[in-house]
């Protein structure tokens, strides 16, 4: 969970959009809230970014960006290249120094295991100090091989900086020698997926599905764009039944379906509330739910609860809501569920 605006404002991002972080125009369309209705995006120096733009080319763009652009409500974060690149160094320095207080953290690549964590952590200390930040940032850590998957909960403990972890499912599926990476994505990556999200949630943090690589292009008809959508509605859909948060995307054509699959709908909130009045009304305990006969436990009155959270996020629930009824449940079992998992500070 992200915690920005002087810690008044948390996000667990439904959506990461990432771009090369050399090109200003991708610059400036990830800062539009029309272009890009996206949570959380991120300029990249690594993958992302052609070999000719890696070092001083790219970095003066990014921090062109972050001192001149505005984002708006969005989570702004850069990936620099991986710590055994000869280019992090000059990375993390060009943003830190250059940008002070204008982004909120970085995604770091290729993290092997808790020790690449405390290394970036004591970089950004310094940094941080050097600059006179006022804010601190925060560390969203790739999960991209098999070592690092195993390795996961101790990665996600290493640092309080620590906010995310991200599936990388291309790197991840190359050392596996998988060469399916974009369909029948929950069933090929299911364990490696909610293994993720587990050592994820264990720690508080939030956890990020992989992106879809099918786009829809301009000269496609209209039974192929229903089907590149399809996918995509598939691909999130069964990730966020895994417990993924939200999902990175690549292209801000992706964000609307994304947004729909990570965040409950107006039905959903609706019921969530619904089934939470009446059962705390009804005193507590094992109940029919008398309008479809389900039975409603305190247990399920804990996911109801969770989806409260994400709508409180979205604007669509008072926090003195969610905040009441969580209350309720915390007086009864013991423990307050989004305090337990880092939903809410």
């Amino acid at each position: 969970m992200f915690v920005i605006d002087d810690g008044k404002r948390f996000v667990i991002p439904r959506t990461e959009m990432t771009y090369p972080g050399h090109n200003m125009k991708l610059h400036e369309n990830a800062a539009d809230p029309e272009k890009a209705p996206v949570d959380h995006v991120m300029a990249d120096f690594e993958d992302a970014c052609p070999y000719e733009f890696k070092g001083e080319k790219s970095r003066k763009t990014v921090v062109e960006a972050l001192n001149k652009l505005d984002f708006g409500k969005k989570v702004v974060t850069v990936r620099p290249n991986n710590i055994l690149s000869p280019f992090f160094v000059g990375d993390m320095e060009a943003i830190y120094l250059g940008a002070p207080d204008k982004f909120h953290g970085i995604v770091l690549p290729k993290t092997r295991g808790p020790e690449d964590i405390h290394y970036v952590a004591c970089v950004i200390d310094e940094l941080e100090r050097r600059a006179k930040w006022k804010r601190r940032t925060q560390i969203e850590s790739l999960i991209e091989t098999p070592q690092a998957l195993v390795k996961a909960y101790d990665i996600a403990t290493a640092s309080p900086r620590m906010c995310g972890l991200i599936f990388g499912i291309a790197d991840f599926a190359a050392n596996l020698g998988i060469r399916e990476v974009v369909d029948n994505q929950t069933q090929i990556f299911h364990y490696s997926k909610q293994a993720m999200v587990v050592a994820a949630k264990a720690a508080g943090l939030h956890a990020i599905d992989n992106v879809y690589l099918r786009l829809v292009r301009k000269d496609d008809t209209p039974e192929k764009k229903a089907q590149v959508e399809a996918g995509l509605r598939e691909k999130n859909i069964g990730s966020q039944m895994l417990g993924m948060d939200g999902t990175w995307v690549i292209h801000p054509q992706q964000a609307k379906i994304a947004n729909e699959c990570y965040g409950p709908n107006a039905e959903q909130v609706a019921y969530a509330k619904r089934v939470i009045e009446l059962y705390h009304a009804k005193g507590g305990g094992s109940m029919a739910d008398p309008e479809n006969g389900e039975m409603i436990d305190e247990a399920t009155i804990k996911i109801a609860i969770m989806d409260l959270a994400k709508a409180v996020q979205a604007g669509d629930v008072p926090a003195e809501y969610l905040a009441e009824h969580a209350r309720k449940s915390a007086e009864i079992t013991g423990y307050d569920i989004l305090e337990y998992i880092g939903r809410v500070a």
